[in-house]
């Protein structure tokens, strides 16, 4: 009688342990193991002014720089697939990141940083508030601020959400506004004399809102994924007064995706009117890829890899991934 009553309070218990580890074992993964995902921190002195070394009337499009894969990424939802940074903006240019790949969607009248579907938030915690654009425009203006040697590359895409190109364009268009002294709005690759100071506004859209120059200078490639024709590498656009080759694989595991990225950085061109952009990021060939596990793969090699030239896009980036990028140049 004993082992017969104990029997159905062993299943009870089985009944709500389960779901219970299921969730902490969820939990675990989307916030406690990306929170020991970091990086280096140890700065570079420097690194917050190295393109005072430049000389001002080179094209931007001649200056290799170091540039941040998903940007704003270093919290956000669900982030054993989402995270790509561990440096937070300011930290990033700190560092001597020069580049920032920034996807926006709009929430009302404001816009938040996405990665996918997903939000990029203020802190790691799972009730952590979304991640607003003012958020992050406010660091890159202390920073340019600061240093006003320095110009950063603000690479928008429209990441989410139902609103027109238009639409989101004319939301971008309020925050530009609001210190347009803080930007560099043209339709062709600017000098370095030129940007110093100033964020220089790049748009992964057409201008359908018909801004012009105003809505900064077209950087349109199609999408490329190619984990099925690992041959493929760098592809060339058009993009109106210049020409961009870029090499975007992001869907190759760590052996393709090292090759495209070397393959890539023999194609590309830099000239004053040709960009060439490499990313090391990738998810793998997976649906939902960790990219953490690739860039600790891709980027102890590209800290061996000589010859760098382009804009050099990377997640989990570090101040000394930044200068051995950067000093290419010199």
């Amino acid at each position: 009688m004993k082992n017969k009553r104990f029997k159905p309070i062993k299943l009870l218990h089985l009944l709500w342990i389960l779901p219970a580890l299921l969730l902490l074992t969820v939990f675990a993964l989307m916030y406690i193991v990306p929170a020991f995902e970091t990086v280096d921190r140890t700065a570079v002195s420097g690194s917050a002014n190295w393109m005072a070394r430049l000389d001002d009337g080179l094209a931007l499009s001649e200056v290799t720089l170091p540039g941040t894969h998903d940007s704003a990424t270093k919290n956000v939802q669900l982030a054993f697939f989402s995270k790509c940074q561990a440096l937070d903006i300011g930290e990033q240019l700190e560092a001597g990141y020069r580049y920032l790949d920034i996807r926006l969607g709009a929430d009302g009248e404001r816009l938040k940083l996405m990665h996918g579907f997903t939000n990029c938030t203020t802190s790691g915690w799972p009730w952590a508030k979304a991640l607003y654009l003012d958020a992050v425009l406010e660091p890159c203006y202390a920073f340019l601020s600061s240093h006003p040697t320095e110009t950063v590359v603000f690479a928008v895409k429209q990441e989410h959400g139902s609103e027109s190109v238009a639409q989101f364009q004319t939301l971008l268009n309020a925050y530009v506004q609001k210190q347009p002294d803080k930007w560099l709005l043209t339709d062709h690759i600017p000098t370095v004399g030129e940007a110093r100071g100033r964020l220089v506004l790049m748009r992964r859209y057409a201008d359908e809102a018909n801004l012009g120059a105003q809505s900064g200078i077209p950087l349109l490639w199609d999408n490329q994924n190619g984990h099925d024709d690992v041959s493929k590498h760098l592809a060339v656009h058009d993009n109106g007064s210049y020409t961009l080759s870029v090499q975007d694989r992001y869907e190759y595991d760590a052996p393709d995706k090292r090759n495209a990225f070397l393959e890539g950085l023999k194609a590309g061109v830099t000239a004053p009117d040709a960009v060439s952009i490499h990313f090391l990021s990738t998810k793998g060939t997976a649906t939902y890829g960790h990219p953490y596990k690739f860039a600790k793969a891709l980027n102890p090699k590209l800290m061996k890899t000589d010859g760098l030239s382009g804009w050099i896009v990377v997640d989990f980036a570090s101040a000394a991934i930044a200068q051995h990028i950067y000093e290419s140049n010199f």
